[in-house]
């Protein structure tokens, strides 16, 4: 299995046989375990950032085991942290459909709304909220008072 996600921490511990033990454990609280001092060591070094996990799992004795079986720094561009989406468009679209229900009247659809009713209900919304993000200045005639 593969995930990729933000490491949050690499602790060691000797086991009684005197074997490295490395718990690795992301932002999202899941858990990993690995003996390799080569995999423990190359998580230490993603520590605090995005990285390609691969493990897989086992039941043992009634235990849940995960394993991890590689890591490597994560392949896609992360945002810098608070920054959310960068572009506007985006950002005023993901607006708009979550203001969809009150922005045709509705929160319980009563009827099926055409594609081109609710394009259009969401379209000028949506350019607001992208006008204000970008700090755009009213169109002439339009009303600057908040």
């Amino acid at each position: 299995m593969e995930r990729t996600a933000r490491i949050a921490s690499v602790e060691t511990a000797q086991t009684r046989s005197g074997n490295t033990r490395y718990v690795v454990r992301d932002d999202e609280g899941h858990e990993y375990t690995t003996f390799r001092p080569t995999i423990g060591s190359e998580a230490a070094k993603h520590e605090g950032e995005r990285a390609r996990i691969t493990f897989h799992e086992e039941e043992r004795n009634g235990f849940h085991n995960v394993y991890l079986d590689a890591i490597e720094p994560a392949s896609e561009p992360e945002l810098s942290a608070g920054s959310g989406d960068t572009d506007p468009d985006e950002v005023a679209w993901r607006t708009a459909v979550e203001a969809a229900p009150w922005l045709i009247g509705t929160s319980e659809a009563k009827r099926k709304v055409a594609p081109e009713e609710l394009y259009n209900r969401l379209e000028p919304f949506k350019e607001m909220v992208a006008e204000d993000i970008r700090g755009d200045t009213p169109a002439d005639g339009e009303d600057e008072t908040p």
